[in-house]
């Protein structure tokens, strides 16, 4: 049975993070990356979390056939590398940054004792966890029940952030249509042909970026 709607959630409550960590003396490096640099690589020691405060970050994986598969694209106020935390000895997949991003790296022991020591922090991360979790299982839905089409608005959706109905306009960073395919789970030329219906109903503009318009919600919302 189709899936009625694909919903694109909030993130947590706002709470500032290099603030936080700077007030309670938490070790941190805030490293700038430049576009297409490798944050890190799949296979390498996982050691240390990062904090996104400014840019984006595409995580992929690549298949032991050497298929790359986007599994997230994350921007301000997103975690990444948390895996260590788990126990995870090497990194499952790729972090990459698609424009110029800056982010804080904490190494785990550190962010470990903060977890433990600062409750205010520890609800911060659970709930970004939380809503990670939501996002992948929404993502499984949307891979099983929803044609492409409706994959690539919510992708876009999900991009840029939006929250509801009445939000304004979005621009996105220069994502290539290969990228999408990826994202989405089709071919560039599926992703090219919808781009260009979209772009024709007024539903996305290209004016030097992509913006995204409300109205693209109306494919989302569409059974």
């Amino acid at each position: 049975m189709p899936a009625k709607r694909s919903s694109v959630k909030a993130s947590a409550a706002p709470f500032d993070v290099p603030a936080f960590l700077a007030a309670a003396g938490v070790p941190r490096r805030t490293l700038r990356f430049a576009r297409g640099a490798v944050v890190f690589a799949q296979g390498t020691p996982a050691s240390s979390v990062f904090y996104i405060q400014d840019g984006s970050i595409k995580l992929s994986i690549l298949s032991p056939g050497g298929k790359e598969a986007v599994v997230a694209m994350l921007g301000p106020g997103d975690f990444f590398g948390e895996g260590c935390l788990a126990g995870q000895p090497l990194r499952m997949g790729t972090a990459t940054a698609i424009v110029p991003t800056v982010a804080l790296r904490i190494q785990k022991r550190d962010m470990v004792r903060t977890l433990h020591e600062r409750s205010e922090f520890s609800d911060r991360f659970i709930g970004h966890m939380l809503v990670r979790n939501i996002r992948i299982e929404e993502d499984l839905v949307d891979q099983l029940f929803n044609s492409s089409e409706k994959r690539l608005a919510r992708t876009l959706l999900l991009l840029a952030r939006y929250v509801g109905e009445d939000a304004a306009q979005r621009t996105l960073p220069k994502l290539s249509q290969e990228t999408l395919a990826e994202m989405v789970g089709t071919t560039r030329s599926r992703v090219n042909f919808f781009m260009n219906k979209f772009r024709k109903l007024g539903f996305i503009e290209y004016n030097g970026g992509l913006t995204i318009n409300s109205s693209l919600l109306s494919v989302v919302l569409h059974d």
